[in-house]
């Protein structure tokens, strides 16, 4: 069965993947919409979510007016970084969700990156 819609084939590549966030090192998830970004870090082993932060969040949805675009990802994945920096997360596996890695997504990444995260 072939799949032809976007959001369907984006679904596939998802579930190819196989990451699993275990406790020592968890899994640094993220979805992306045409209006906002959504990330989050789960602990897989417990289904549970350690941190979570998007473009909706009040810390920053003042200061990034539109919400699916690079600034809001940066904005997303330094606010993450240093949410997971104080629980003491530091190592994290990256799961871009099915999404090309470029464009918000490698924003995410980056601004992960340089507060701290490793992946």
């Amino acid at each position: 069965m072939r799949v032809k819609d976007r959001k369907g084939r984006r679904e596939i590549r998802h579930n190819r993947s196989g990451l699993k966030g275990t406790a020592e090192r968890p899994r640094l998830a993220v979805y992306r919409s045409l209006r906002h970004i959504y990330a989050q870090i789960v602990d897989d082993t417990q289904g549970k979510t350690l941190a979570n932060v998007s473009s909706l969040s009040p810390e920053i949805r003042e200061s990034i007016g539109h919400g699916g675009n690079k600034k809001a990802a940066v904005a997303v994945g330094t606010l993450l970084a240093k949410r997971a920096v104080a629980l003491g997360i530091k190592k994290v596996c990256f799961d871009r969700g099915g999404f090309l890695y470029h464009g918000c997504v490698a924003a995410i990444a980056d601004a992960a990156r340089k507060e701290g995260l490793e992946f």
